[in-house]
């Protein structure tokens, strides 16, 4: 059962990176994609779809304090990848780390960004027409 620190931690953590230019969406883990599919039937039944957070991993390591977080994105194409895992990290990290410390002692965070594919944009409904 996850705590309600970690749940909170994983929520920031989700807006966070969801919140850089080029981050398309957040994938679940192959854990968290087979849980999905076993839930199918709720779905059908009108159950939401996964979390933006299930792209989000967290787990504090209890004898250091350490925030461990494994954040899975896709990225659109229209950005180099290098960037965008860096812009995402760094968010995370200074999200988080304000998060628990507003929220009790100070305590240090691990980023780890995993990206699972690079997406085309879809071009807009709406294409640009310029004035003759």
């Amino acid at each position: 059962m996850t705590s309600p620190a970690a749940t909170s931690v994983k929520r920031t953590a989700a807006r966070a990176a969801l919140t850089v230019p080029g981050v398309a969406e957040l994938e679940p883990s192959l854990r968290d994609a087979l849980a999905d599919a076993a839930t199918r039937v709720r779905q059908a039944l009108g159950s939401p779809a996964p979390s933006p957070e299930a792209g989000i991993r967290v787990e504090r390591i209890p004898r250091t304090g350490v925030w461990h977080i494994e954040v899975r994105c896709a990225l659109n194409d229209d950005r180099r990848a290098l960037d965008a895992t860096r812009e995402v990290r760094e968010k995370v990290r200074s999200a988080v780390g304000s998060h628990v410390t507003r929220h009790g002692v100070p305590e240090p965070v691990s980023v780890v960004v995993t990206v699972t594919r690079v997406t085309r944009r879809r071009p807009s409904l709406h294409p640009k027409t310029t004035a003759p």
